[in-house]
């Protein structure tokens, strides 16, 4: 699957590349436990990360297998179904839950919730993560340049892992922001390597509240945002005790938490 496609102009003969945005539907033992609109691609990444943030799982013990469901009915591989291990039964309340109240889409990472108080996450902090201004100055461009898509289309968001010293572990682009912050989780989870304490979360646009609520499901301690952030995204910063910065361009920023 690609992230791009190419489509002739109406304006004139030029071609564009444009961003693919297409439906991913999450089954969990064959039941559909949401809809996701997303870029193709990375979608192992993308349910893995999703099902650890939205808590169905609580990390990588709890998979035993993902994969694109072989269905004449989905030709273009829009489906993935997912095993969990045996004994993990506190985990069916879990999807039913999530069965009833998950719909998310490329605007919007939780919308459909029931209601926002279960996400609150009572009593979660993380620990903290030293980082040197200098490091958080030069983080969006570093995410930037790992956005190869990006640099095509200008239609992708990005979200990336980073070291203290600013290293960029890896980088995911989808056209939803929360997609892309669940496929670079994902990355983690699958390498059975969550929670994330140890590294830092940039993101090339806002930072609402869902942003922060899937970095603190994962322990994340501090994000970086190309742009603004919402009241509730610093809310929830300010009481898990998570480094929040905002508005990181042009050698400045706005620290809110």
């Amino acid at each position: 699957m690609t992230s791009l496609r190419t489509i002739h102009r109406l304006a004139g003969p030029l071609e564009d590349h444009v961003v693919v945005e297409e439906p991913l539907e999450i089954r969990v033992e064959g039941k559909t436990l949401a809809v996701t609109m997303r870029t193709p691609g990375h979608d192992l990444d993308l349910v893995a990360g999703f099902l650890f943030t939205e808590q169905v799982i609580d990390g990588a013990d709890d998979l035993v297998a993902m994969a694109h469901v072989d269905d004449p009915g989905d030709p273009r591989g829009n489906t993935v179904d997912v095993r969990l291990a045996g004994g993990v039964e506190a985990h069916r309340a879990r999807i039913d839950r999530a069965t009833r109240e998950t719909y998310a889409s490329s605007a919007c990472g939780i919308c459909g919730k029931a209601s926002i108080d279960r996400l609150l996450l009572a009593n979660r902090r993380v620990t903290p993560m030293r980082v040197d201004e200098r490091v958080v100055i030069a983080l969006p461009d570093r995410l930037r340049t790992a956005q190869v898509s990006f640099a095509l289309s200008g239609g992708l968001h990005g979200a990336g892992l980073f070291a203290p010293d600013g290293t960029l572990d890896s980088c995911r682009e989808d056209v939803g922001r929360h997609n892309a912050v669940d496929k670079v989780l994902g990355v983690r989870l699958r390498a059975d390597t969550t929670p994330v304490t140890d590294r830092g979360l940039v993101v090339s646009g806002r930072v609402g509240f869902e942003i922060v609520q899937k970095a603190l499901v994962a322990g994340i301690p501090i994000i970086v945002a190309v742009g603004a952030p919402s009241t509730m995204a610093v809310d929830l910063a300010a009481a898990s005790g998570m480094a929040l910065y905002g508005f990181v361009r042009d050698g400045r920023f706005n620290r809110y938490a």
